[in-house]
């Protein structure tokens, strides 16, 4: 139960690494909103960690909404009556976005994986607060760190933008009892491009432990970092890869 009595909100938890997320923060105590676009798959995750004992609701919310975040953050302190926890997990892979130099693509993959975790950090901070702190804990990516020739530009760029990001909201609303941390996956069997055995093959050889990650492996690093555990841990990052940057 290391996040007993705790509040949380997880964006993108409706299927991938945030549910992985909501299903163990529900497991550790935590009662855990979902906030998704995908409304029937996150109402169904929401449902199950009921009826295995946790406290989950569903909110459906758009991260690149302003509005969006206040509602979100609204319905969660007038159904919990607190905010202890936010992950900022909801993201989108540069495939999603189609041709590499395209500035919609670009705009699309800012808007998504950097502005939603401004809007998200900002204003959870705010409200954390209200009772004396919390954590935020922000998804970026191991590209967030370094360059590689199949990463779309906006998605590299988009994941650095959440690390340093990070780094500066640590400090800013450090006296008010927030910590904000980020955290680097490397490579995930979802996070691969296609199912193509070979592609899988070659990226779990070109890690240190020769295999790919998987959701729970990055999950049980957002949970250390949402307790209480790492309450002197603040603008710090995780880098949960295997080894392949540390080459």
């Amino acid at each position: 139960m290391r996040l007993k009595d705790k509040v949380a909100i997880i964006t993108g938890g409706a299927h991938g690494m945030g549910e992985a997320e909501a299903r163990l923060f529900a497991k550790e105590g935590a009662a855990v909103v979902i906030a998704d676009v995908l409304e029937k798959e996150g109402e169904a995750v929401a449902a199950d960690i009921c009826v295995n004992q946790g406290r989950a609701t569903f909110v459906k919310a758009d991260v690149t909404s302003e509005s969006a975040w206040e509602q979100l953050i609204a319905t969660t302190i007038a159904t919990y009556g607190r905010l202890d926890i936010l992950v900022n997990n909801a993201g989108i892979s540069g495939s999603s976005v189609g041709d590499q130099l395209a500035l919609a693509g670009w705009e699309k993959l800012i808007a998504v994986n950097a502005t939603s975790v401004f809007m998200g950090t900002t204003q959870a901070a705010a409200e954390m607060a209200k009772t004396g702190g919390g954590s935020i804990v922000n998804i970026s990516s191991i590209m967030g760190f370094i360059g590689a020739a199949d990463s779309h530009p906006g998605y590299s760029a988009s994941k650095g933008a959440v690390r340093i990001f990070t780094k500066t909201a640590a400090v800013r609303f450090g006296p008010t009892g927030v910590r904000v941390n980020s955290v680097h996956p490397g490579y995930l069997p979802p996070m691969i491009n296609r199912p193509n055995p070979p592609e899988r093959a070659a990226k779990a050889a070109a890690t240190p432990l020769r295999r790919l990650g998987e959701v729970m492996d990055v999950a049980y690093g957002v949970l250390y970092l949402a307790s209480d555990e790492a309450s002197f841990v603040t603008g710090t990052e995780l880098v949960i890869d295997g080894g392949y940057i540390a080459q």
